[in-house]
């Protein structure tokens, strides 16, 4: 009678689903780095072409569809009375430049320059060819144009001079800002991307592109590959293993056989 309890209960025992524990549960969660790493390693030629793929596309596209652009630089100085210096100090005429940077990018005064040059192009699209700077601790104001045309860009700024400063003494009221530098060819810089940097930027997009692939079909790969697979996330011991065959395998074999059968009869 004890045995036969003993029996049912061993039986019930086996019966009963494999409970985890909360360090089985948190290691199942937890991505396995090394088998990730070999995931990737064993695609390294695909992660490869693509990087190598996307760098030839980057640097094709740069070197032959991005059009050069060149950028024109003017300066000008802003002067105060020396009544408003001593009033104000120093902090007012870092206020002025404030002023100043807004009324050369004014609707007024780029509406005039687009006016003057005739320019095919509205207020926006100019004020976003334009960018006024004050470095620090200075009274000087740096205008940057940046087109396509090196001459276009020196054209915009010098108009820009002529009517941002006409129209910065009429509202201000103080002295008339100097030209420090007017724009010229010599101070016109090319301005383009290097082509071995975007080239760069693109391999590197690619690879994390191709590598982000295998990685997400790495974590929602649900099946099991190795026996281990089902010893270590199941805790279940692996009693048989029944072997696969393919197609080719099959014909092998029964081709095999039908040769000793020749044989034997023979």
């Amino acid at each position: 009678m004890n045995k036969t309890i003993e029996k049912s209960q061993t039986e019930l025992a086996a019966e009963r689903p494999v409970r985890l524990t909360a360090q089985d549960e948190l290691q199942e969660d937890t991505i396995d780095l090394l088998e990730l790493f070999f995931v990737l390693l064993s695609h390294w030629k695909i992660i490869l072409l693509v990087v190598f793929l996307f760098g030839g596309i980057a640097g094709l596209y740069n070197k032959y569809m991005v059009k050069p652009m060149y950028q024109a630089k003017a300066q000008i100085y802003i002067t105060n009375t020396d009544e408003m210096i001593s009033i104000q100090n120093v902090q007012l005429s870092a206020a002025l430049t404030v002023d100043y940077e807004e009324i050369l990018r004014s609707f007024t005064v780029l509406q005039k320059v687009i006016d003057e040059m005739e320019l095919d192009m509205g207020y926006e699209t100019l004020s976003s060819m334009i960018s006024v700077t004050n470095p620090s601790d200075s009274h000087i104001l740096k205008i940057y144009v940046l087109t396509e045309s090196a001459q276009l860009s020196i054209d915009i700024a010098n108009t820009l001079l002529k009517y941002g400063i006409d129209h910065i003494y009429r509202i201000v009221g103080n002295d008339e800002p100097t030209i420090i530098d007017a724009a010229v060819d010599k101070t016109t810089k090319l301005i383009k991307r290097s082509t071995a940097k975007t080239s760069l930027i693109g391999a590197m997009l690619g690879g994390v592109l191709v590598c982000g692939i295998f990685i997400l079909r790495f974590l929602l790969d649900m099946t099991f590959k190795t026996e281990d697979d089902i010893e270590n996330y199941m805790k279940l011991p692996v009693i048989a293993v029944v072997p696969m065959y393919t197609d080719e395998e099959n014909d092998e074999k029964n081709s095999f056989k039908k040769r000793r059968r020749k044989k034997k009869n023979g």
